[in-house]
């Protein structure tokens, strides 16, 4: 407990040492001075300016084309002895929006996020990302090195705000009028930490699918690679997976009233895999050995600790199969990493013999202080001053259950006392069709940065998020993603390709 018992003091101390060299009103610095610019615990290691166009970030990424020109800062944080916090700020030279915008990552995170940089400079956005203290998406880091564990779960977020808010007040000589988080998986974890932990970094947070029940999420994941490669004969091949999922869809997919593609709300859906199991003497490709039913089942089943019997995480739904191929015919490098280099600490660990009893007591264990975990449904402090949080969520998710959002959601109301208080500064969309974060079948296209600003800028709150379906890039559908617990449902008239055809309801 000492160490984060010294993590609070400093954080504290550094929140007011922030304070104090933050300028809000002054003289505007050129790009290049800003190498000198001093911060505590802070070295500058680049500052230059970006002529508009093409960038070329760094590594063998493809180029990003079509920027405005702007001010790249890059910096080295080091809040502890151990720390090697990695952060870029991006500055538009013109047409600044007078906002900010901190950059989720995904996984083991390791590195920074040009894509994501990109488009919010393009925006007219100022924004920050990190690699949040180490390079590479292992969790190799961990072992032996408890600081930049704590970099990873918490502090390079908190960090690279604070030091990127005193980087853009120098560059521009005001600092952001809002800043906004915008991020997904451990990028949604790392949204919903800042609120729970540092109400006052944001205004506004998006949090999609967030893995933020990292030790519950993690075991489910062991699980599901398990389940598949437990013996060779349960592996379940990418033609196979299509198989399905197709049937799954088919099975499920009239249960809303509507045959579209699409499962609109798949905890009502109760597709049974032995549905394709296999009649013949001989395997064929269509259909099911007894061991992949068994598999699919396992990973349809939510996780459940066989001595206590209670839940540890839900299950997967159906329509999520096309994206069980992450965890063949390896295992899940994400949770592999988390069992053998933070909970075992021995890197040949055996992910075979994974047990749901043992191996998540040691991992609370490991995380008793809810270090990496973001599951605190008290988000009092970051609504007093106004925050607002959006949370999302794809049905179709083969990672990240779509049930954990809900269920995080649930305890928020709770902890709100009703779903009509808590709406006024929570929501939460949920997906039919999309896989993790983006992708598959149902429309994924949106924008919910404009529906954030509405709500934290306007007070309007987004009572629907119109999502796109592209095709040859071209749009073929669009539908409406509606807070939860409403549903979009069909008006009965018109193309059901269009979102003007839908209205949000009550389940």
């Amino acid at each position: 407990m000492r160490y984060i018992h010294a993590l609070h003091n400093y954080l504290k101390v550094t929140l007011l040492v922030a304070a104090a060299f933050v300028p809000h009103s002054a003289a505007a610095a050129s790009c290049e001075s800003l190498a000198s610019f001093a911060i505590p615990q802070t070295k500058i290691t680049s500052a230059q300016s970006v002529a508009a166009g093409d960038f070329a970030p760094p590594g063998n990424a493809a180029p990003i084309h079509n920027l405005p020109a702007f001010c790249r800062v890059a910096a080295t944080l080091a809040p502890s002895a151990d720390s090697d916090i990695k952060i870029e700020v991006w500055m538009p030279v013109t047409g600044w929006n007078g906002k900010f915008e901190g950059l989720g990552n995904g996984g083991w995170s390791g590195n920074i996020a040009y894509g994501a940089l990109a488009g919010a400079v393009s925006r007219g956005y100022a924004a920050a990302s990190t690699d949040t203290g180490h390079s590479g998406g292992s969790a190799e880091f961990a072992l032996g090195h408890p600081e930049k564990l704590i970099d990873f779960a918490e502090r390079s977020e908190h960090e690279m705000t604070v030091k990127a808010k005193a980087i853009i007040a120098a560059f521009y000589g005001n600092g952001p009028k809002l800043s906004y988080w915008n991020g997904c998986s451990s990028g949604g974890r790392q949204g919903l930490k800042e609120a729970q932990k540092y109400p006052e970094d944001y205004n506004g947070i998006i949090a999609g699918a967030p893995a933020n029940s990292w030790v519950a999420l993690l075991s489910s994941d062991m699980r599901n690679s398990v389940a598949l490669l437990k013996d060779p004969a349960s592996v379940i091949p990418p033609a196979k997976l299509a198989l399905l999922h197709k049937a799954a869809v088919e099975s499920c997919d009239s249960a809303d009233g509507l045959k579209d593609g699409l499962i609109d709300d798949p905890t009502k859906c109760h597709f049974d895999p032995a549905a394709l199991l296999c009649r013949q003497p001989a395997e064929t490709e269509s259909c099911l050995t007894a061991a992949q039913v068994a598999a699919a089942k396992d990973i349809y089943t939510p996780l459940i600790n066989p001595r206590t019997h209670k839940q540890i995480f839900p299950g997967l739904e159906p329509a999520s199969e096309i994206g069980w191929g992450a965890f063949e015919p390896k295992p899940f490098s994400i949770s592999n990493d988390y069992f053998r280099y933070v909970i075992h600490k021995d890197p040949d660990w055996d992910f075979r013999t994974f047990d749901a009893d043992k191996d998540v007591a040691l991992a609370e264990k490991s995380d008793k202080d809810h270090l990496i975990r973001a599951i605190d449904p008290d988000l009092k402090k970051f609504i007093a001053h106004g925050g607002k949080l959006i949370l999302y969520h794809g049905w179709s998710d083969n990672l990240i259950a779509p049930l954990n959002s809900i269920n995080y959601f649930q305890s928020v109301v709770s902890k709100m006392g009703g779903l009509e208080k808590t709406e006024e500064s929570v929501r939460l969309f949920l997906a039919p069709g999309m896989s993790h974060c983006a992708g598959g079948d149902g429309p994924n296209v949106f924008d919910m940065v404009s529906a954030l600003e509405q709500w934290v800028e306007q007070n309007k709150a987004p009572e629907r998020v119109v999502a796109t379906h592209k095709t040859s890039g071209q749009v073929d559908r669009t539908r409406p993603w509606c807070p939860y617990p409403q549903v979009a449902k069909y008006k009965g008239a018109g193309s059901i390709d269009d979102a003007a055809n839908f209205v949000c309801s009550p389940r």
